[in-house]
């Protein structure tokens, strides 16, 4: 009896570590295929194969099984670990904090993003699928008495619209041609720090157009890769950390808040769904700047969690 047992835990955890292996081999490849950057996605995920298959080798006492998925379960804790451990650089500038969410075609409750502005003293928010309805409903629960600047391109079309609200004056206004849908930019006059560039990205979702998706990363990059002021980026960037593409906005000055905190993968999407969220698409990035606390929050009304970072300039 205890060999077939063996021989099932043996089974289920090659499975298991086949699955693991998987999700390591997707996260490493920078493959531009459709279908192996859509399962990228989920890579993190995969990788918990890993540990479980070296529970259930260790029960089943495969010791040559128990080496391969340690060697697997290593390669998975050091693309993972990381984004655990606060980076412990410490910023002594003023501080801003900052909120990203997606409206969900302007379809969200504005009084609770005007309430979470309100509660968490909110310096900038950035906002994607803006529409003129949700613009009034902000402006009606408050949002410009507290963020009095801004900068919108909103449209009928609620996935097109795009925001970014502050505390401090905004100058230089842009919005960025080349892309489906509404990606700005703009300087924000900061009294103590001077200038700081924010932006606001959206690019399209992958299974919508994902050669697109794949041009408008690259075309982030680029716009990213020129500045050199102090810099806040909120996006739906309709990619997760186990994206190369997104990985890729991370190589030069700017680094992703979350993982400066330690805050883990910070699961954003799909909020509406019982099992959800299982992927982080939405993110805060940062040049010049040091996050110490980042959180996500539930917005009714939204399939998005929005993203806030309480954050420390240069």
């Amino acid at each position: 009896m205890r060999i077939w047992v063996n021989r099932a835990l043996l089974g289920t955890g090659w499975v298991a570590l086949t699955a693991g292996v998987a999700g390591l081999a997707l996260y490493f490849s920078g493959s531009q295929r459709r279908t192996m950057v859509l399962l990228a996605s989920g890579a993190s995920l995969l990788m918990l194969g890993t540990i479980v298959a070296l529970v259930l080798f260790a029960i089943a006492r495969g010791r040559r099984s128990m080496i391969a998925a340690g060697v697997a379960v290593a390669a998975a804790l050091w693309t993972q670990v990381p984004i655990f451990v606060p980076d412990g650089h410490a910023a002594g500038g003023p501080e801003l904090t900052v909120m990203q969410s997606n409206l969900l075609f302007g379809g969200a409750d504005t009084g609770a993003v005007v309430d979470a502005v309100r509660a968490q003293s909110v310096d900038v928010l950035t906002l994607n699928e803006l529409t003129p309805a949700a613009v009034a409903g902000l402006t009606a629960a408050g949002v410009d008495k507290l963020l009095p600047y801004h900068y919108l391109e909103d449209s009928e079309a609620g996935g097109v619209g795009t925001g970014i609200y502050s505390r401090y004056p905004l100058r230089d206004t842009k919005n960025y041609d080349g892309f489906l849908l509404n990606n700005i930019s703009a300087v924000m006059d900061h009294p103590d720090r001077g200038p700081i560039a924010v932006y606001a990205f959206h690019p399209v979702p992958p299974p919508l157009d994902f050669g697109r998706w794949q041009r408008e990363l690259r075309a982030i990059r680029d716009i990213l890769e020129l500045e050199q002021r102090p810099a806040i980026v909120g996006a739906d960037f309709n990619a997760t950390r186990d994206h190369t593409a997104f990985r890729d906005l991370l190589r030069g000055r700017f680094e992703a808040a979350a993982d400066q905190a330690g805050a883990g993968p910070l699961r954003t999407y799909p909020q509406d769904r019982r099992w959800g969220p299982v992927i982080g698409i939405d993110h805060v990035l940062l040049a010049d700047a040091t996050a110490d606390k980042v959180w996500t929050m539930v917005v009714p009304g939204t399939d998005h969690r929005a993203v806030l970072a309480n954050t420390r300039l240069h």
